[in-house]
């Protein structure tokens, strides 16, 4: 198969610039990889700029209301499982109205793929600020800076018990399809938090880390089973002190390659992979690629057992035989 078996003949209707065409080309890409025909694969959103995306694709897609996209997706997937699920949304229909479904659908362990474009603005209603948006963060909703923390996607993911998380950048083409085919391969809830520039109202939000001159510096890709290795020179790395990470120059204060960290995706325990999730890019690189990536029961799968567990044991295999059963009567 082809990307282009992929693309709806739908005008696409983005800003110039926006970060979500990048998205919507490795998700081409990536479907295209994985062979899943179209008619075999929903896409679901919920309100906001990225939300659009299911107009895109020539598959299923249900563009429902604001923060409910998660419950669907859930909904199309036990209805379905042979479907593969994906989700598009963004840090405010995700993790603002949206945050209660988003959390118990990655506690679930549903098997879609949440795509959380992470652009820290509300870009659809003109640039107010979002759950992700940094303290102190000047926007229309709030002229003299913001006075909330925000919410961390990895964070969040992590701490409801999520078992893949990944994340990449917008304008990373080269590397994005590979992570979502990681994602769509996932058996269960897969998150992928994408770095998004709005070119309108929050352009240059990200570029201490996205720009091609600071990227080298202030990103690691990481490679399961590889070093933590990274930098323009590829001589900086990962290293563990105590019960903190720290990143080193190889060769200098005593640090040798046998110091750096290998990663492993799939260790149970998540402390090592949401340490590596919140680095920020300032004294430790944002960390990219597939960060935890664990085994686990699905949801969906898991009730498609219960269900047929269930009818070897119930004389009642459908709804009417149930409604037939029991105390009846008939009325004349």
């Amino acid at each position: 198969m082809e990307a282009k078996d992929f693309k709806s003949p739908q005008l696409v209707r983005w800003c110039p610039g926006c970060g979500d065409y990048g998205i919507l080309n490795s998700l081409h890409k990536a479907l295209a990889q994985l062979e899943v025909a179209p008619h075999n694969i929903a896409v679901i959103s919920g309100i906001g700029c990225s939300s659009r995306l299911p107009y895109y694709m020539n598959t299923y897609g249900f563009h429902t209301i604001h923060g409910r996209g998660a419950a669907i997706a859930t909904g199309v997937k036990v209805a379905n499982p042979q479907l593969s699920v994906w989700l598009a949304t963004g840090d405010g229909d995700c993790l603002a109205i949206g945050g209660n479904h988003f959390i118990h659908t990655v506690r679930r362990n549903v098997d879609i793929n949440i795509l959380l474009m992470n652009n820290k603005i509300y870009g659809l209603t003109k640039g107010q600020y979002s759950p992700t948006s940094t303290r102190g963060f000047v926007s229309k909703s709030s002229p003299y800076g913001t006075i909330e923390d925000p919410f961390r996607p990895a964070e969040l993911a992590i701490g409801a018990r999520g078992k893949f998380f990944a994340r990449t950048i917008d304008t990373d083409v080269k590397n994005t399809p590979d992570i979502l085919i990681a994602a769509a391969q996932h058996k269960g809830t897969s998150v992928v938090e994408v770095i998004l520039n709005c070119v309108i109202f929050n352009d240059g939000i990200n570029e201490n880390i996205t720009a091609r001159e600071n990227r080298p510096d202030k990103t690691i890709f990481l490679h399961h089973g590889e070093k933590m290795i990274y930098g323009k020179d590829n001589n900086k790395g990962i290293v563990q002190e105590g019960f903190d990470l720290k990143a080193v120059t190889i060769g200098k204060n005593g640090y040798t390659s046998d110091d750096v960290l290998v990663h492993d995706k799939t260790t149970f325990d998540p402390t090592l992979h949401l340490k590596l999730s919140l680095m920020d890019g300032d004294e430790l690189p944002v960390a990219l690629g597939v960060i935890r990536d664990v085994e686990a029961p699905a949801y969906d799968r898991e009730m498609e057992i219960q269900i047929e567990e269930v009818k070897v044991k119930k004389s009642t295999r459908n709804l009417r035989e149930f409604l037939m059963s029991g105390d009846i009567w008939e009325v004349k």
